[in-house]
């Protein structure tokens, strides 16, 4: 009699950039990331380590915020030089491209003017349009952590603002370091969705790899 087989366990860290509110942004990101189990405490460690490169007497007093390193505008981010700030953001992402490719990226691009009167956020947190077709069980209902709590929803964070610095500002050079671990299949980039009205010649990674699977299945 074959032995049962252990339940593999995936976690989903999820965060957003972007404020549904603001006018002055085009859009609106839920973004994050999937990991089996057994990698959040391999995060932990390496996010662990940077903080302690920077803040050797409090590594855990550092909290890896994005939009806050960018901004440079609160400790211990005050005072880095641009280049520096980008550094730090590079660097957190570099752990999630340096994980095994059971760490996969997930996000979805709201574009807010394209759906007047709804919630992008409700749009965002979609169960259609995946490869899987309706998403109907999931282990376990969402519940929600403080960033500080978890150096992983802390790499969410930095994929969600990746995701929103290419779309909002034209800025890949955060995007393209995890691009390779947005999910996809034959081709398709599925892990990653942009809802827009009106921009079919859309030529980023999620828009075009669906039109070229389109082409090929016409």
């Amino acid at each position: 009699m074959e032995p049962p087989r252990t339940a593999v366990i995936h976690l989903l860290y999820l965060d957003d950039a972007g404020s549904a509110s603001n006018p002055k942004e085009e859009y609106l990101v839920l973004g994050g990331l999937s990991v089996y189990e057994s990698q959040s405490h391999w995060i932990t460690r390496e996010l662990d380590k940077l903080a302690e490169s920077i803040e050797p007497g409090d590594p855990h007093g550092v909290e890896f915020h994005a939009s806050e390193i960018f901004s440079r505008r609160v400790p211990p981010w005050k005072g880095l030089k641009p280049d520096e700030a980008r550094g730090t953001i590079k660097s957190v992402l570099k752990v999630l491209a340096d994980a095994r490719d059971t760490a996969r990226a997930f996000a979805c691009v709201v574009h807010k003017a394209s759906f007047p009167g709804r919630d992008p956020m409700e749009i965002a947190f979609r169960t259609l349009g995946t490869r899987w077709g309706v998403i109907r069980r999931l282990a376990d209902t969402p519940f929600f952590v403080d960033s500080r709590a978890s150096r992983v929803i802390q790499l969410a964070d930095h994929v969600a603002y990746a995701v929103f610095r290419r779309y909002q500002a034209g800025d890949a050079q955060y995007f393209d370091l995890v691009a390779s671990k947005f999910d996809e299949e034959d081709g398709v980039v599925h892990g990653l969705a942009h809802k827009e009205i009106g921009n079919p010649g859309c030529m980023c990674p999620a828009c075009l790899s669906r039109r070229i699977n389109e082409s090929r299945r016409s």
